[in-house]
């Protein structure tokens, strides 16, 4: 289970660049997850957008509003269940989200502004379907590659 929630601010992203979001997003993170390309894994990811009021975002102390052609200024939470996520893992997701918008928004690098947070959820603290998710129920849908559970079970029983 996967939550990305992408918060820009109002009109910055067209139907069109949330259309390819979605899915660039969902494979941003699948595929370091799961160790490949996985289409069926999908199920479990969600991606958000918020579009927030230019008056109700600011940078450097300043409100977006105040500052006409200001920064190109985004955020992009991801939210995982734990599991294999040592540092270069995550700095792998970091920079595919990275680079995922800056080509759905038609921009050769990333905008300074970007900022990317990760957040691991600990085991047993992930709930739908009326109970608690773990990563390790997960393992045998067919989806993971041997090494990403193995990895997953080293990690999760750390």
């Amino acid at each position: 289970m996967t939550v990305v929630t992408v918060n820009a601010p109002k009109g910055r992203l067209s139907l069109e660049q949330r259309r390819s979001l979605a899915q660039t997003l969902t494979d941003a993170v699948l595929v370091p997850e799961v160790g490949q390309f996985a289409p069926a894994a999908r199920a479990g990811f969600q991606v958000h957008f918020v579009e927030r009021e230019p008056d109700m975002m600011a940078i450097g102390g300043r409100l977006l509003a105040d500052m006409g052609p200001g920064p190109d200024v985004m955020t992009i939470d991801v939210a995982v269940m734990d599991g294999d996520w040592r540092r270069e893992v995550r700095a792998e997701v970091i920079e595919r989200i990275l680079a995922a918008l800056a080509e759905a928004c038609g921009l050769p690098e990333p905008s300074p502004a970007w900022w990317v947070n990760f957040r691991v959820i600990d085991e047993g603290s992930w709930g739908s379907s009326g109970g608690v998710l773990s990563i390790l129920s997960l393992l045998d849908s067919g989806v993971f590659t041997e090494e990403k559970i193995k990895a997953i079970r080293a990690a999760v029983w750390a």
